[in-house]
């Protein structure tokens, strides 16, 4: 099999942001490569990971293994998200709003990639604070796991879903 050709995956794979780190060591500086991915189905199922290696295509490969290892499920509602939320993770805040069909995905750069790799079609967010990519992908994924339909949570409150809603 050619080094680089790899075999189609059921899953999009996106590359967040690629990152040139050295390590200094007594003989002078290592330089390796950090890679941010992101991995998801279209259909609600999404996970980022991160590698590291000495050459590019390795870190790729392995931010694509980590990120799979690590993927959660997403409440959706139609082409967007079931209610607005606010995800944090450490300095990183990202504020996500459902929008109407036809809006399309408004978001930066990491968000966005995480957002396509979801499957969703209409959404507004927005990055407070933070810009590090790797702390606004985490914060994403901590609003994205918050989020709950109405059914889940009439489930969990023995409720209706008309009482819910009102």
């Amino acid at each position: 099999m050619p080094r680089f050709e790899r075999e189609p995956s059921e899953f999009t794979e996106k590359l967040v942001y690629l990152n040139r780190v050295s390590k200094t060591v007594k003989g002078g500086r290592v330089a390796k490569f950090s890679a941010l991915m992101v991995v998801g189905d279209e259909k609600g199922r999404v996970g980022f990971g991160l590698g590291k290696a000495a050459e590019v295509p390795e870190a790729i490969r392995k931010g694509i293994e980590d990120a799979k290892k690590n993927m959660i499920t997403v409440s959706l509602s139609g082409t967007t998200i079931p209610h607005e939320v606010i995800g944090e993770f450490g300095a990183g805040r990202v504020l996500m709003k459902p929008a109407a069909p036809g809006t399309g995905v408004i978001a930066g750069g990491p968000v966005r990639a995480v957002m396509e790799a979801i499957g969703i079609k209409d959404i507004r967010t927005k990055c407070l604070r933070s810009n590090n990519p790797q702390n606004v992908v985490s914060a994403a994924f901590e609003g994205l796991k918050s989020l709950r339909t109405p059914e889940e949570v009439a489930r969990v409150r023995g409720k209706s879903v008309d009482e819910i809603l009102g």
